[in-house]
């Protein structure tokens, strides 16, 4: 498959694991936007990816808020730019008691999470099945497998994400569109921190490397499997929520989420 001097747009590409899926796309030789809130660390991002011989555009937008994910299309489309790789990376957390979280905290991990993916997808998705040819990773969550107390209404997003994206890998195949979902576990990117929660030793002893999922992530977009969890014990967990009553996933998921 030739890629090199493609584009590939990344959301949550200032850190984390969409800092790793840059640094893998550049190693493939694709052009890259980079679309995140802070500008700052993206322009630092970018200097460096630019010395893999790859251009990289910048696109400041916080995608929590209402009309960000349309405004980044049109960017994009206002610089005469196909995307032929779409990762829709950038999500956020929220922990603690459900009725203990403000609306507007709520209201924007559910825009953030659920309805920007959904109008960056379905605008791209489009332009990419109209041309026959494309790829989309969309970032579930191994939460997205089982009922998660204290994470009730992210692990619902992220539900929502993982259902969404394995159902357009058949709507789009087709079109010769290949969507995929990845599901990783616990990382060290600091999303429990500015979910609000302090990880435990025993939760950090299972926590997988943002580089490791963010290439099982990857290579199956371009294998074009329509799912993927990363790391051998989060595939045993996904395996379980197959078999296990929703009781018993609850208390699963209670524990390894609050010790």
């Amino acid at each position: 498959m030739t890629i090199a001097g493609k584009w590939a747009l990344i959301t949550g590409a200032s850190g984390g694991m969409g800092m790793e899926f840059a640094y893998l796309l550049a190693q493939r030789g694709h052009n890259l936007i980079l679309a995140a809130r802070s500008v700052d660390k993206l322009e630092v991002a970018a200097s460096e990816l630019r010395k893999s011989g790859v251009q990289v555009d910048v696109e400041p937008f916080d995608l929590s808020v209402e009309g960000a994910a349309d405004e980044l299309v049109t960017a994009v489309k206002t610089k005469g730019i196909e995307i032929d790789v779409l990762i829709n990376n950038a999500g956020q957390g929220l922990y603690g008691d459900f009725t203990d979280q403000s609306t507007q905290a709520l209201d924007r991990m559910l825009h953030l999470n659920m309805l920007s993916v959904t109008t960056l997808t379905h605008a791209i998705a489009a332009e990419m099945a109209h041309r026959g040819n494309g790829h989309i990773l969309l970032v579930a969550s191994l939460t997205s497998f089982m009922p998660c107390p204290t994470y009730a209404a992210y692990a619902a997003t992220k539900a929502y994400v993982r259902h969404f994206g394995e159902a357009l890998h058949d709507e789009l195949a087709p079109c010769n569109v290949g969507v995929t979902v990845l599901s990783p576990g616990l990382m060290d990117t600091g999303f429990l921190s500015t979910a609000g929660q302090e990880p435990s030793q025993a939760m950090r002893r299972t926590m997988t490397s943002p580089r490791l999922a963010a290439k099982v992530g990857i290579d199956a977009l371009f294998a074009r499997r329509q799912t993927v969890v990363a790391g051998s014990l989060n595939n045993v967990v996904a395996a379980a929520s197959r078999i296990l009553p929703k009781g018993a996933q609850t208390r699963i998921m209670s524990h390894a989420l609050n010790g």
